[in-house]
Order: structure tokens, then sequence, then C-alpha cells
């Protein structure tokens, strides 16, 4: 018998036993995210990991949401986030909020995207780390579709039903239905209407 072959059969009782032991995983980050957050976090969600919450934990979870490894969900000051039911976070996303960041029902969001409302100070004889921020709102509208890599900045408004093509920057406001792509996001399409 090969190695390989021996290594594999010694570790399976194993993997099966860490398979079947997953949904204690997931009870035990959900509880961890209903510490972290100061907010209900309601049971329906699906939490793979607990996602790093620094600052306030103003965050607002809906129902039936599906979030992914590796998160990262800031609030500072006033800031809050807001998230709809049966929305998707995917693995590696960033979402920092120091004013609003809303994020609305049934919207889906790819790896590793960054959605932060503020932007550091800077002037004069000023460090940057020590300037402050100015945040301008962030909005994400209902069955949104944002593709892996995006990153969406402050003052943002996206429209329902918007398709966000991956890795684009977002610096300005996506119409509802629209197709956007690229550096900056622009659009490539709109949506065609629906027949009544």
């Amino acid at each position: 018998m090969s190695r390989k072959k021996l290594t594999s059969a010694l570790l399976s009782p194993f993997a099966r036993a860490v398979h079947v032991l997953r949904p204690l995983g997931r009870a035990w980050a959900h509880a961890r995210l209903c510490a972290a957050v100061a907010y209900p976090v309601p049971e329906s969600v699906v939490v793979l990991s607990a996602p790093e919450v620094p600052g306030t934990g103003h965050i607002r979870l809906g129902r039936d949401l599906y979030l992914y490894r590796e998160l990262y969900l800031e609030t500072q000051g006033g800031g809050e986030i807001s998230i709809g039911d049966e929305v998707v976070i995917s693995r590696g996303t960033h979402i920092v909020a120091f004013g609003r960041i809303t994020i609305g029902n049934g919207t889906m969001i790819g790896e590793y995207c960054s959605l932060r409302d503020a932007n550091h100070k800077f002037g004069e004889g000023v460090s940057i780390r020590h300037s402050g921020h100015e945040s301008k709102p962030i909005a994400i509208g209902e069955r949104v579709w944002i593709g892996r890599g995006v990153t969406v900045l402050a003052g943002v408004t996206i429209g329902d039903g918007a398709v966000i093509g991956a890795n684009a920057v977002v610096t300005r406001d996506v119409p509802a239905g629209a197709v956007v792509a690229g550096i900056p996001a622009r659009p490539l399409m709109r949506a065609p209407a629906k027949e009544e």
C-alpha cells in the first residue's frame, strides 16, 4: 500500500467526523457574530465562519443571509451597516462604514469586494493617519449582482437589479437595471424592460 493511500485511509474517519460536526462550527460562528454586533441576528442567517467585526458593531442583519468566510464588517463612530433579507456576501469581502451602508434584499456580492463609505482627509502638515475621515453613504438596491473583486466608493448609489462586472471600481451612481464594468465602471448595457 502506498504512503498516500495509507495516510488517506487513516485520516478518512477524522475527515468524516469533521464533516458531521460542521453544523456545530456554523452554530459557533453564528453565536460569535451575535456577540459582536449591537442588534439581534436572525436564526436563519448562515455564517460559515465568524466575520471580523471591529468598531462599534452597529450592524443590522436581515433574514436568510449566507455569509461566507473571511468577512470584515467594520463600523466606526455613528456608522452603520444595514443588510436586507436573502443577501449573499462571498469570501473575503470588506464592508466599512463611518456613515451608512445599506444593502437591499436579494443582493449577491462576489468574493473579495470592498465597500467603504469614507476616505481619509489630508492636508498640509497633517499626517493622513491622524486626519480623520469624510464619509458619504453607500446605498445598494435590491437584487443587485456585484461581481468578484469590485470596489464601491463613498457616495455611490446602485439601483435595483443592476449588475457590476468583476473587478470594477464604482465611482458614481449606477441606475436600476444597468450593467456596468471597468475602471472606472461605465455602462455596458441596460436591462430590457419587463413586459406586463
